[in-house]
């Protein structure tokens, strides 16, 4: 009878994460909930804008990338059941984000960061060293990066605001057709 090693990385785990990893960077993402944007009408845009426009979302789709590789990591490093399960739920949501960034970006006639690998694996180790340092801190980790979130999407929007200024796009930001 063998006895199970907590630290021992479990090879069906590490089999499961690496599908997920290639999923996420090479795969095609599907989202669960459509896409807030498709009621949005579409507004014209040239060719500058279009690239300007292109870029941000590629920068926000980044932020998507590593969003899943740190809720990923987080679970991976945990020995919590209740914790993993909270992280891959997490991970779930954030998929339609994930979705909807990188069909914006290929709407927009942009690509997707050449990076992404990078990136992923940086916060897959990040996170996985988060769920292994301790639940405490694990909790601790997710609360803060939650609120670092709320944030970063709070400035991200003000960036936004005023890449739209700059687009000449204010008066649709106004009125709520972008958010």
């Amino acid at each position: 009878m063998e006895i199970p090693n907590p630290t021992r990385l479990d090879l069906d785990r590490g089999i499961l994460e690496f599908d997920r990893a290639l999923r996420t960077l090479s795969g095609e993402p599907v989202a669960r909930r459509p896409s807030p944007a498709g009621t949005v009408p579409e507004d014209s845009l040239d060719d500058d804008l279009r690239r300007r426009a292109a870029a941000l979302m590629r920068v926000n789709h980044c932020g998507e990338v590593c969003a899943q590789a740190l809720y990923r990591g987080q679970a991976l490093g945990s020995s919590n059941e209740d914790i993993k399960s909270a992280l891959a739920k997490a991970a779930g949501e954030e998929a339609d984000h994930l979705a909807w960034s990188a069909q914006r970006v290929r709407e927009l006639g942009g690509r997707l960061s050449l990076l992404n690998p990078l990136w992923y694996a940086g916060s897959l180790v990040i996170g996985y060293a988060a769920g292994r340092l301790s639940e405490r801190w694990n909790l601790g980790a997710r609360g803060a990066r939650s609120a670092s979130a709320c944030q970063t999407r709070h400035a991200r929007g003000r960036a936004l605001d005023d890449d739209a200024v700059a687009l000449d796009l204010a008066p649709q930001a106004q009125s709520g057709r972008i958010s």
